[in-house]
């Protein structure tokens, strides 16, 4: 089990971590997956696509639509209750096949840690699990 850390810079954010966890895959490993864990309630994770940064960019208008910051309804005292609302919308967690020390994701897929409520410095938690029905 390994932790990567992530820095963000803005209230709201979605940063690509796809590299960084690519590069904990452990030598070897032929078959398995790859769980990914925010360790955060006002922060998720996400898989979408990572070539057209506008895809983010929509993302973050609707979730803002859906659960704006402004909102004077809602009663949890920290004021942070639409990061708490946008983070349970995306997960917590994801999870990837991996094949021959490479995850399995699609051409345009990317795995993307979700802040809303930033800046600030975070942990998410990655751990390999091995085929065992696997020969090699």
């Amino acid at each position: 089990m390994k932790e990567i850390n992530v820095n963000t810079a803005l209230h709201t954010e979605m940063v690509d971590i796809t590299h960084q966890i690519q590069a904990l895959v452990p030598a070897g490993l032929a078959s398995g997956i790859c769980h990914v864990f925010c360790k955060h309630t006002t922060a998720g994770l996400t898989i979408n696509e990572n070539a057209d940064p506008d895809v983010q960019c929509d993302m973050e208008a609707m979730l803002e639509k859906i659960a704006p910051w402004d909102d004077s309804t809602y009663r949890h005292f920290e004021g942070n209750s639409a990061a708490h609302l946008k983070a349970s919308l995306m997960g917590f967690a994801q999870t990837v096949p991996v094949k021959d020390g490479r995850l399995l994701l699609g051409t345009w897929q990317g795995i993307y840690f979700c802040e809303f409520d930033g800046p600030r410095k975070r942990k998410v938690v990655v751990q390999f699990i091995k085929d065992m029905d696997c020969d090699a």
